[in-house]
Order: C-alpha cells, then structure tokens, then sequence
C-alpha cells in the first residue's frame, strides 16, 4: 500500500501546513474581541480533513506552483468551510449538537458569538487572500478573489444551502439531488482546486481536466458522506449519525439504495481518475487523494 502511505504523509505534512498558517492569521490582537476570537480559533482549529486546503495544495503542486504561494487560498478556502459549518449547525439550520467530535460552536459558547465568528471567518478569508504578498500577479489574485466569491455565495455554497432547506419537504430526484450538492458542497471543492491553477495558467485541457476532477470529487465527497450518515461510526465521524433520516432529507442512499449510493461514488471515482489523464504522473497524488475521499471512514 505505498501509494495509500504516501498519500496519507502527504496530507498530514499539508494539514500542518495549513493549519500553522490559519493559527497566525488567528493570533490574538489589541483590538481583537477575545470571546470571538476563541469561537473562531475552535471551529476552524478544530481536528478536520482540511480536504479542500489539501486539494489546493496538490492542485498546486501537479502545476508546479510554490507551496508559499498556496498558503493564502489554502486558508481562505477553509475559513469559508468553517463559516459555512458553524451556520450550517445552528438551530435555524441544521441544529447540530455535535460536529467533529466537539460540541458546535453555537453549544460551546452561544448563538450570537456563533453567528459573529461565522461571519468574521467569512470576511477574514477575502482579506486575507487580499493582503498576501506571496508574490502573486495582481491578475492570478483578482482571478482567486472572484472564484472563491462565486463559489461561496448565490451560485455555490449559500445558494446550495438554500436549496437544500427548500427541498426538506420534498423528495428530490436524483437530478435535482445533484444540483444542490454541486453548489453546496462541490462549487468550494472545485474553487479549491481551481484557485491553485489560477496561479498557474495551465493550458485550456488541463483546466478543463481539473475542474472536471474537481467535479466528480466534490460529488463523490457528498455521496460518502451521505452513505457514512447511514452506516458510519459516530466515534469515527465526529456527529450524529442517521441526522439526515430525521430531517427526512434527500440523500443518494435515499434514492439509490446503499448499494446504489456505493456504486455512484465509485462511478465518480472513475470519472475523477479518467478526467487527470492530461496530467500524466503529475495528477498520480491528486488520483490518491481522489480514492482516499470514496474510502474514507469519516
């Protein structure tokens, strides 16, 4: 298993990497509210996968793109995801109690700060990506800028979000299933991936090539992790399982059957895989990460 081994170094060297770089940026300060700042440093420090800084990174890599240069969408990226799980917890939402082992941010300090770090989260990852000096064009950043707000609002994230609470009360087909989760969750994986070539300028096929990747990546994440919420183990996955049965949520294993969901990721696997073949060896560790997403056990 040396291909799985290497794949796993890799992303704990990157989660470190990240994760010393968003602890920086999150340094107490003079005129920084104490409380607030705690509620941030919980959710985002919290232990995670980092898949969407680890995707920029790789992305970035397969591109030849300097690691230093990877920092400040890596972490921008990933304040976006931890604001968008700390809203997605509150009671107004989804009302989750637990997530990633912890108490949600709202139970462990209080609704308001929870909606506070949230939206600080949201606006400190533009001023960060903003304000980096890693020797960007003004262009390739303007590019980022635009990407990461595309994917974050009306026509990825928060519109899949929205989406996702109308479709609550109905049963979804699997067409429409797909949309939200292209937005929701697949539009902030793809600006991950999407974000590193920016700094690249690689040739039309090889955007093409990543963002049909990222695509199928950010689908197949979904359908995991729809598939865990049914057989997965609460210990390993850090919340409760079963949630989107009492929500009587729109799920692959709803409408496929276990079965049926398991085949679809592996279906995306493969599309994941055939979409690198312009990469060649550069794609091998973005292909690994592609399977560690479908196996993974939480």
């Amino acid at each position: 298993m040396p291909e799985t081994q290497d794949i796993l170094d890799t992303t704990v060297v990157l989660r470190e990497r990240v994760e010393s770089a968003l602890s920086a940026a999150l340094a107490a300060g003079p005129h920084r509210p104490a409380r607030l700042l705690e509620a941030m440093r919980y959710s985002v420090l919290a232990p995670g996968k980092r898949l969407r800084p680890v995707l920029c990174y790789l992305a970035g890599e397969a591109l030849g793109v300097p690691l230093e240069r990877l920092d400040a969408p890596a972490c921008a990226v990933e304040m976006i995801h931890a604001y968008s799980l700390i809203h997605d917890d509150l009671p107004s939402m989804d009302d989750d109690d637990l997530r990633r082992g912890r108490p949600t941010c709202h139970r462990a300090f209080d609704e308001a700060t929870a909606i506070l770090a949230g939206d600080t989260l949201q606006a400190m990852a533009f001023e960060l990506l903003a304000s980096d000096t890693a020797g960007v064009a003004p262009a390739a950043r303007l590019a980022q800028l635009r990407r990461l707000a595309a994917a974050s609002g009306i026509d990825g994230m928060a519109g899949g979000q929205a989406m996702d609470l109308e479709a609550e009360t109905r049963e979804l087909s699997l067409e429409a299933l797909e949309t939200v989760h292209r937005h929701k969750t697949g539009a902030l994986i793809e600006a991950s991936v999407l974000m590193a070539a920016d700094l690249a300028t690689p040739a039309e096929a090889i955007s093409a090539a990543l963002a049909r990747y990222a695509g199928c990546i950010g689908l197949a994440f979904q359908v995991r992790d729809d598939i865990l919420d049914v057989e997965g183990d609460e210990a390993a996955t850090g919340k409760r399982s079963g949630a989107d049965a009492r929500l009587n949520k729109s799920t692959y294993p709803a409408l496929l059957g276990l079965e049926g969901a398991k085949r679809q990721a592996a279906h995306l696997l493969a599309e994941a895989e055939t979409a690198l073949e312009p990469l060649g060896v550069a794609g091998a560790r973005l292909r690994a990460l592609a399977r560690f997403v479908i196996e993974r056990r939480h």
